[in-house]
C-alpha cells in the first residue's frame, strides 16, 4: 500500500521521516519529492480563462464618476459647455485611476509578493503493508502533513 502526503518545507517532515523510521518502515520505502517553485511572476491583466481576482479599473471608475461631476458643474461657466467637460472629466479620471491602480499592482504590491514569497510544497510517498498503513497515516496527521492519500 501506497500512502501520499503533501509537506511545507518545514521541520516537521524531517521529524515525520524518523519517526515512521522508527516504527519499522524502512528508507527504501520512504520518497520525498521537492515541487518546483513557479517560474515565471503572474500576469498583470487577466484572460477569459485565468483571473487573480484584483480589478485594475476601480479607482478609475469612481475616480471618473467624481471627475465628470466636477466637469460638468464647471463646464457650465466654460465654452465648450457641460457634456463636454463632463466628458474629459470622466476621461481624465478613469486615466488618473488607472494609472494609480497599475503603479500599486506593479511596485507595490510585487514588494510585498517578493518579502512574503512562496514556497513549494514536498509530495511524501510511503510505501508500506496494509496492517501498518493506519499507523503511517496517524504520524503523518500530527506531523502537520497537508494532506494525505491512500492507494492499495
Amino acid at each position: 500500500m501506497q500512502l501520499f502526503s503533501t509537506f511545507e518545507t518545514t521541520g516537521y517532515l524531517e521529524m515525520a521521516i524518523s519517526t515512521l523510521e522508527k516504527k519499522g518502515i524502512q528508507k527504501e520505502n520512504i520518497f520525498a519529492v521537492p515541487l518546483d517553485n513557479r517560474a515565471e511572476d503572474s500576469k498583470l491583466f487577466d484572460t477569459l480563462h485565468r483571473s487573480d481576482g484584483t480589478s485594475l479599473i476601480d479607482i478609475g471608475m469612481a475616480l471618473a464618476t467624481a471627475f465628470s461631476v466636477i466637469g460638468a458643474s464647471i463646464g457650465f461657466k466654460l465654452a465648450w459647455g457641460p457634456i463636454y467637460w463632463g466628458l474629459i472629466g470622466a476621461f481624465a479620471g478613469f486615466v488618473l485611476g488607472f494609472c494609480i491602480r497599475l503603479f500599486v499592482e506593479l511596485v507595490v504590491k510585487k514588494k510585498k509578493r517578493v518579502l512574503k514569497g512562496k514556497h513549494a510544497e514536498i509530495i511524501l510517498i510511503v510505501d508500506c503493508e496494509e496492517s501498518k498503513a493506519e499507523l503511517v497515516e496517524n504520524i503523518l496527521w500530527s506531523h502537520f502533513a497537508l494532506g494525505v492519500a491512500k492507494v492499495k
